[in-house]
């Protein structure tokens, strides 16, 4: 099977509110695929169509080749799904939720070696409530791979954790992907989506507003860069107008940045001997290239929100 996941024309609503609108994509047996956005775009009512937890008011789903509201118990015994609200008794040790669990499925995968796997060895004989986020997380990705699953769903998986903890969880996600299974994931951080997805779908407002590969989407901008310093006085007419034409200087406090396309001289060079030709004092002058922000933000018109 090479497709996974099959969708054609999904869309669900919620009295007025349109939740997903006319939704169509598919995953590749093998990759992590992503599904971006911010807070409301209709990322979770979309992975759930596809767990069989929601039933969509119209349009084709096909999850491992079925229908994931006719055959549930199918999906369930070879998906593996970590919820964007998940929770276990306060007392419940991990063992003890990792052992409950496996009991659930025919064929489970041993959860001894889970427990190995990812780093919760030590912590085997810690309640619940006393594990920090990252380690909640982790025990939910061991819960969601007891059925040895083929495709993994993970729903805004590194919300609320600390930068050490997401770069933790994202080296166990490329592990996951690295014994052959495929995962769908949801997030709103466009960071979390550009260093672990294969393929990245953009939506918004329930709508697909791109789909390609992280590279190639950012590559869709151009050669756009951003030149950012700090300076302490007001920025003289005379070096706005310098980048007047097409390049954009946005002000934020005391910091500058200058936004530009690198197809000629290299922007920084320019923005260099303007500062230096006009007198102007700075610091901490760096160079960012264009992520999947800017694509959101070009494609929709605005920031991400939360």
């Amino acid at each position: 099977m090479d497709k996974m996941v099959e969708v054609e024309g999904l869309s669900k609503t919620y009295g007025t509110t349109i939740a997903v609108d006319n939704l169509s994509f598919s995953v590749d047996k093998g990759e992590i695929f992503g599904m971006v956005g911010p807070n409301g775009a209709g990322k979770t009512t979309t992975m759930e169509c596809l767990e069989g937890l929601r039933k969509p008011d119209r349009g084709f789903i096909r999850t491992l080749g079925v229908d994931p509201q006719q055959d549930s118990k199918f999906i369930k015994s070879r998906t593996g799904m970590q919820l964007q609200q998940s929770n276990l008794p306060e007392r419940m040790k991990v063992w003890e939720a990792l052992d409950l669990y496996s009991s659930f499925y025919a064929k489970p995968a041993d959860w001894r070696d889970l427990l190995s796997q990812l780093g919760l060895e030590e912590k085997r004989n810690t309640a619940f409530s006393k594990l920090s986020g990252g380690q909640k997380q982790r025990l939910f990705i061991a819960m969601a791979l007891l059925p040895d699953p083929d495709l993994i769903f993970l729903d805004e998986l590194t919300t609320g954790l600390d930068p050490q903890a997401r770069h933790a969880i994202w080296d166990l996600i490329r592990s996951v992907q690295s014994k052959g299974k495929t995962i769908l994931l949801t997030t709103h951080f466009m960071e979390e989506a550009e260093r672990l997805c294969d393929r990245v779908a953009i939506l918004d407002h329930g709508q697909l507003v791109a789909m390609d590969t992280p590279s190639a989407l950012v590559h869709s901008l151009g050669k756009e860069e951003r030149i950012v310093f700090r300076t302490q006085n007001a920025l003289p007419m005379a070096f706005e107008k310098a980048f007047s034409g097409t390049t954009r200087v946005e002000k934020q406090g005391e910091t500058i940045i200058i936004h530009g396309n690198s197809d000629h001289s290299p922007l920084v060079v320019e923005v260099v001997n303007q500062l230096a030709s006009q007198g102007i004092q700075f610091q901490d002058l760096h160079t960012e290239q264009a992520t999947l922000e800017d694509v959101f933000l070009k494609l929709t018109g605005r920031q991400m929100r939360d």
